[in-house]
């Protein structure tokens, strides 16, 4: 039976991501307002003046920088707590989105302070060395440094961040045929994975989804439980076939390609831009540690500024990808049924307003999506 849009769910994904909307736009006008009073008000001279003042070792760059960093953080995160609080675990629960405890939230907010703290400092470290090593060519070791770090974490991630978080098991006999049928789809797009995995999505969320995560020898198929509880086999396989199809037309390497270029010119034009921050707010140069704030609300501001071209970029990529999962199984009426039940289940707007499309879509919204599959033409059933 063809699943059908759910009135009543429409009206609570409009609602619902009407406010994470505004959420975004709080956190990010508060973000941008913290940054700029660091600059304006003095405090990101005095704190560096009082750290190397007051300490002997904070004369070191190698100690200063990340101390620095840390207390700038520290106080925009707790300053932003209620927000991220508010974004993260009350609104999915008033939507009855979200299956988490409290306690459960607060482990996992945790686990990301683990995992992100010592990679993010180890980052710092290598940017403010290219600063002090490269002067005005910091900008391109930069770029360079972030590509690397893009492909290894998109590597390793599967296999050492993903199951800090969730519980990823092979699929077992009662889903062999599913298992099957997903290998096949694989094989046809000529796609080596390490077999087919399920996760505990429910733990969470009552959202489904699918991926095709890792490169290499770390690829794999995962499902949210979510995901096999509620789609029949013909749905889950055209969602999988999309994911595929990321890989039949090499959008990973796509995407990182674009997104180097556009943050290299970022990083360049940011180069410039701290250099009129040295000599506007008084900083020793621009491998100043009271120079970070300058540095990130530059970052930011362009960030915002190019969020709707790469947005665009990605949703042209995913297009591609729902005509292959249309072409390779063949099952229209399939991938119409399955991104109709998301949108239920995951409170997805079908008909979001064309602005809100540009600003914030990384992929075609839903409706447009269903609609393109209850009218594509299978070319081998062109002329049937």
């Amino acid at each position: 039976m063809m699943t059908t849009i759910d009135i009543e769910k429409q009206k609570q994904a409009r609602e619902y991501n009407r406010i994470k909307r505004r959420l975004w736009l709080v956190e990010n006008v508060f973000s941008l307002v913290y940054t700029f009073a660091w600059l304006a008000a003095g405090w990101a001279v005095g704190l560096r003046s009082w750290l190397t003042s007051n300490w002997t070792l904070m004369q070191n760059d190698w100690f200063l920088v990340p101390v620095f960093v840390l207390i700038f953080s520290a106080f925009s995160t707790l300053l932003e707590f209620p927000l991220n609080y508010y974004g993260g675990f009350v609104l999915p629960h008033r939507f009855d989105q979200s299956n988490q405890t409290l306690n459960d939230w607060l482990v996992d907010q945790l686990k990301g302070l683990a995992i992100s703290l010592p990679i993010g400092l180890i980052l710092l470290e290598l940017l403010y060395l290219a600063l002090r090593v490269s002067g005005s060519l910091w900008w391109l070791w930069a770029a360079v440094g972030l590509l690397v770090f893009q492909v290894l974490a998109v590597n390793l991630s599967p296999v050492l961040i993903m199951p800090l978080f969730n519980k990823y098991v092979p699929l077992g006999e009662e889903h062999a045929e599913l298992a099957e049928r997903l290998l096949q789809l694989a094989n046809k797009s000529h796609t080596k994975v390490k077999g087919v995995f399920k996760f505990d999505m429910s733990r969470r969320t009552k959202a489904a989804n699918a991926a095709l995560t890792g490169i290499g020898n770390t690829r794999r198929i995962v499902l949210g439980d979510t995901l096999i509880n509620e789609f029949s086999l013909d749905e889950i396989e055209t969602v999988l076939a999309h994911e595929l199809g990321h890989h039949v037309h090499h959008d990973l390497p796509w995407l990182i390609g674009f997104g180097t270029l556009v943050t290299t010119l970022g990083l360049y034009l940011a180069s410039l831009a701290l250099n009129w921050a040295v000599a506007t707010f008084g900083f020793i140069n621009i491998a100043d540690a009271a120079a970070f704030p300058a540095l990130i609300l530059i970052i930011s501001l362009y960030g915002l500024l190019t969020m709707p071209l790469e947005n665009s970029f990605s949703r042209w990529r995913e297009s591609l990808a729902d005509r292959y999962s249309l072409e390779a199984t063949g099952k229209k009426d399939a991938f119409a049924s399955a991104f109709t039940r998301l949108a239920n289940q995951n409170l997805g707007e079908i008909d979001p307003e064309k602005w809100v499309v540009f600003l914030f879509y990384t992929h075609p919204p839903l409706g447009e999506r269903i609609a393109m599959a209850n009218h594509y033409v299978i070319p081998n059933q062109a002329g049937a």
